[in-house]
């Protein structure tokens, strides 16, 4: 593919990047690799050359044929040794589904390590510890489902516990972002059919949710939208 030992690692990069996201432009493959948008288009030629089915659609950018996966790619020490410190911070998380799908995941990854790496990696999991962990200490367990929902455009219907905890309505809500500024709950902002308006809702006072078959209709609003709107609100409400 190439004889450039500053180019292949990067031709591996650029198809990580294509299998990871639907559509790139020839743009931000440049910036992200600080290279010339012409460098990007010869990498382009290069990988389509060895037989990487890519796709172009003109004026938007480039995408893989649907179906295609390459072997895995092998990661560095330094790479496992990153996945492995991040599932030490996860398995912290207050959500008890978003920790087993992590793991789960972490174990496929670990799988394909080569033995030198996997037994390193092992290593510094067991030699690595962050205080205060309490695998017990869930408050939720709705996160898996909840992103599963989202991506899919299908209805929520839960039961919400108020504030002051004395009072339980039942709400069908569209998810519409998930936020988490720390380890503690996760919030889930969705469209409150009751309420007919966004809501922030806290995971840890959700109950008997359940994923509907119905769907919505994508929300028009983007997610730096509705925060602008949040401090505008704020904002005003100081004034």
């Amino acid at each position: 593919m190439s004889n450039n030992p500053k180019r292949l690692p990067r031709l591996t990069a650029i198809l990580t990047q294509l299998q990871t996201k639907r559509l790139l432009t020839a743009t931000e493959l440049a910036e992200k690799f600080e290279v010339s948008i012409r460098t990007i288009y010869r990498d382009i030629r290069a990988l389509e050359q060895s037989g990487v089915p890519i796709l172009t659609d003109p004026g938007k950018g480039y995408s893989i044929m649907e179906g295609y996966r390459v072997p895995p790619i092998m990661l560095t020490e330094s790479e496992a040794n990153a996945l492995v410190t991040a599932e030490q911070l996860i398995r912290q998380n207050k959500d008890s589904s978003f920790v087993r799908e992590y793991i789960e995941a972490i174990n496929k990854i670990k799988s394909v390590l080569r033995y030198n790496t996997k037994d390193k990696a092992n290593l510094l999991a067991e030699r690595t510890i962050f205080a205060h962990h309490d695998e017990s200490n869930h408050t939720s367990s709705y996160l898996s489902c909840i992103q599963l929902a989202l991506t899919n455009f299908k209805l929520i219907r839960l039961n919400y516990l108020t504030l002051e905890g004395k009072q339980t309505t039942q709400r069908v809500i569209e998810p519409f972002a998930i936020y988490n500024s720390t380890q503690e709950n996760w919030l889930l902002i969705a469209w409150c059919r009751l309420r007919k308006d966004y809501r922030a809702f806290r995971m840890d006072r959700m109950t008997n949710l359940e994923v509907l078959q119905e769907a919505f209709e994508p929300h028009q609003l983007t997610l730096e939208e509705y925060i602008e709107i949040c401090k505008k609100n704020y904002e005003a409400a100081l004034t």
